[in-house]
């Protein structure tokens, strides 16, 4: 399947059972750029390729769902680095980069993983990485309405449900070299996660609830329409 009748497909099934509103997404910066979306469940990579109009995306998706039938087909169609997501996947990093050195849209969830309290959980430190070492501007896309047992209880119901995405400014990561490069590389990685809790309803914002740098973000936030 090629990538354009994939998000096709994407495209006129999302409209069927869903009103996705997209917010700011206008603010992802052209070319070289590095997005980064909270994962609460199995439908968040769809809205992305739904809103997204690029065809220029670089994706990782777990190896287990290689042969599912439908999220394999979805990784085919999007030419998806394969990750090991149990172990320290270098060969599958060391891809990710190569494609990123020759520009593109990089997608990532900085968690890994779905979260299972359906609100945000503690950020991996690959997208603080990626960004640093690429140079990439990076900018946010906060997700709600994907939770895998809201969507199940909705479909089975034939029910139209709301999605929404919304997109945060631009910015960028830089990681000092030498001691104390750990402690940056988390920092930015808080930063990353509390600009996806600023543009999320509190009841998703998990973990970073109470984060000093979410509420600093808060106080100078610009309402979102």
């Amino acid at each position: 399947m090629k990538y354009k009748t994939l998000r096709s497909i994407i495209r006129f099934l999302m409209k069927l059972i869903a009103d996705v509103e997209i917010v700011g997404l206008e603010k992802l910066p052209q070319g070289n750029a590095l997005l980064a979306a909270n994962h609460l469940g199995r439908l968040d990579t769809a809205v992305l390729l739904y809103a997204i109009d690029r065809e220029d995306i670089i994706i990782a998706v777990a190896e287990k769902y290689r042969n599912h039938p439908l999220f394999g087909a979805m990784g085919r169609a999007v030419d998806a680095v394969w990750l090991n997501r149990f172990e320290a996947d270098f060969s599958a990093l060391r891809e990710i980069l190569a494609r990123m050195k020759k520009g593109g849209l990089m997608v990532i969830a900085p968690e890994g993983t779905r979260s299972k309290t359906e609100a945000l959980q503690q950020g991996k430190m690959g997208a603080a990485f990626l960004a640093a070492k690429s140079g990439y501007p990076m900018i946010t896309v906060s997700l709600t309405g994907t939770e895998d047992r809201a969507v199940v209880e909705n479909l089975k119901r034939f029910r139209r449900f709301k999605i929404r995405a919304v997109a945060g400014d631009p910015f960028t990561i830089e990681i000092p070299k030498g001691s104390g490069r750990e402690q940056a590389m988390r920092e930015a990685t808080d930063e990353i996660m509390c600009r996806l809790a600023v543009d999320l309803p509190e009841k998703y914002r998990g973990v970073y609830a109470d984060h000093p740098r979410l509420k600093q973000l808060l106080a100078t936030k610009k309402p979102v329409t």
